[in-house]
């Protein structure tokens, strides 16, 4: 008897091609932007079925450690070069 009920990772994949979808409906110069959201919600999508139950938990949660991660680079950059 296979699974009556679709797993995170399943459901992050869901997610993701739905997102997909969704990002041919934009404007053109924002379909840039939906598919970098595509791309990071399936980043971290395995360390997060470990935490989490709700696949769309897991999708924005690994989008938000990119985010972070990158505001951070950011941040880091700019003190190196000695912007406020």
């Amino acid at each position: 008897m296979g699974r009556s009920f679709e797993s995170v990772r399943q459901g992050v994949k869901s997610i993701a091609d739905r997102w997909s979808r969704t990002t041919r409906a934009l404007k053109k110069e924002d379909q840039q932007y939906g598919e970098k959201l595509v791309e990071l919600a399936k980043k971290h999508s395995s360390e997060s079925f470990v935490g989490c139950d709700d696949p769309l938990e897991a999708a924005v949660f690994s989008v938000l450690v990119e985010i972070l991660k990158r505001q951070d680079a950011i941040e880091s950059a700019q003190r190196a070069n000695g912007e406020p």
